[in-house]
């Protein structure tokens, strides 16, 4: 009998997800001097990049070792901070980007990849969606504790640099958390392999996961709905940024901080709502009658709100279009863990990394074509584009949507 993991599993996500950089990301690259479409770029130029490298790191990770691949991942991100605090111009933000890009590309997938083996190997494949929601609550656990020291950066500062610097440290830690790991995590590794079969292993997953018409469908709603949360979630800092000029009891503090403390309190009540969404979601999963029923639930609230927002945007309700905005947010943490579970019931276990890059590799991509995109339509419409955007993408899921059976060839011990 292995040790439990799911401590070391959840402290993955909670140092993983010390992202003080993210809730003033944004609002850093504006403070650089850059326009919504400039910063597009760099968004859509990182995603480029994810889908250039997601996939063979999936295959990389799964053929030469899913634990040095994540500290590969680590390492890269590390060096992304260090280029991202100490410079302004335009072409290092590119290179620190590409070094975000590999970060991601070999981190994504692959953990979700090695939690499904661990639990396989204790026979627990039914608590999927529990587990997987219980490890998601902690990584948003760890999001609403980055908020909180990010803003205090921020307010002793009155910059953003410090963020970029303050990101390291548990990078460094999530490092030494990996090397506790039990080195039959890394999958079945064998060094030995060409660059040739590599490549051939690649195009072969690729083929089967394609002609997978269950898995087909689940990588177009990944794709749809995180890649419209990922580019809605972006455009929270500016709405915030706007609200809070216009408080009254904030006057008597600087822009930045007037700033830090509206982004810093939003975004706290936003991962602490999301962690227990996550942590809660196979109950919700339970309550309608499997993941199917929910997931076209929550297609169908998500359409609300971004109808919502849209209007209220045209409207001038701020307020209304954060509070829609967080709720998309929070709903994509019930939404994921349900749809990990529908995506590894129709897949191949053996090349799970791989297919989860595939996965992220769709959100990549949409996200790659269509943020330079609402950057643009923002600098020049300002923001009702992305709402509308998004209310009309998730309808079309919505209205195509169908009951997702497994495929009758699934080979054994796929779960």
């Amino acid at each position: 009998m292995s040790k439990n993991m799911l401590p070391r599993f959840s402290l993955y996500g909670f140092l993983k997800n010390q992202k003080y950089y993210e809730p003033f990301l944004i609002l850093a690259f504006r403070d650089k001097g850059l326009s919504f479409f400039t910063i597009g770029l760099l968004i859509g130029f990182r995603m480029v990049w994810i889908n250039i490298l997601e996939i063979p790191s999936g295959l990389i990770a799964d053929t030469y070792g899913r634990r040095r691949s994540m500290i590969a991942s680590f390492t890269a991100y590390i060096i992304s901070f260090v280029i991202f605090a100490t410079s302004s111009a335009l072409f290092t933000l590119f290179a620190a980007m590409f070094f975000f890009a590999i970060g991601e590309a070999f981190r994504t997938g692959t953990h979700k990849a090695m939690i499904f083996d661990w639990l396989d190997s204790e026979g627990r494949t039914d608590e999927k969606t529990r587990f997987y929601g219980l490890t998601r609550s902690w990584s948003q656990i760890g999001s609403a504790v980055s908020v909180v020291l990010a803003t205090a950066a921020v307010l002793i500062t009155q910059n953003y640099t410090a963020i970029f610097w303050l990101s390291i440290l548990p990078y460094l830690a999530n490092i030494i958390n990996f090397l506790g790991y039990p080195s039959w995590l890394e999958g079945k590794v064998d060094s030995s392999v060409s660059f040739a079969d590599l490549w051939r292993r690649l195009f072969s997953t690729l083929a089967d996961s394609f002609q997978n018409k269950p898995l087909r469908r689940l990588f177009a709603e990944s794709m749809v709905y995180k890649g419209n949360t990922t580019i809605t979630k972006d455009y929270l800092q500016p709405l915030l940024k706007q609200t809070a000029l216009a408080l009254p009891f904030l006057a008597a503090l600087s822009v930045q901080r007037r700033s830090a403390v509206l982004v810093g309190a939003v975004y706290f009540i936003l991962y602490f709502i999301s962690s227990y969404a996550a942590r809660h979601s196979f109950r919700i999963a339970d309550r309608l009658r499997g993941p199917e029923p929910a997931s076209r639930m929550l297609w169908f609230i998500t359409v609300l709100l971004y109808i919502t927002a849209a209007a209220a945007l045209l409207a001038g309700r701020e307020t209304i279009v954060i509070a829609c905005f967080v709720s998309i947010v929070i709903l994509q943490n019930i939404w994921r863990p349900i749809l990990m579970t529908r995506i590894d019931s129709v897949s191949n276990a053996a090349m799970g990394a791989t297919i989860l890059s595939i996965d992220s590799q769709a959100s990549s991509f949409y996200v790659m074509i269509f943020a330079p995109l609402m950057g643009l339509a923002v600098d020049r419409a300002g923001l009702w584009p992305v709402a509308a955007f998004g209310g009309v993408m998730a309808f079309m899921m919505l209205l195509s949507g169908k009951k997702i059976k497994p495929p009758d060839n699934l080979s054994p011990g796929v779960n």
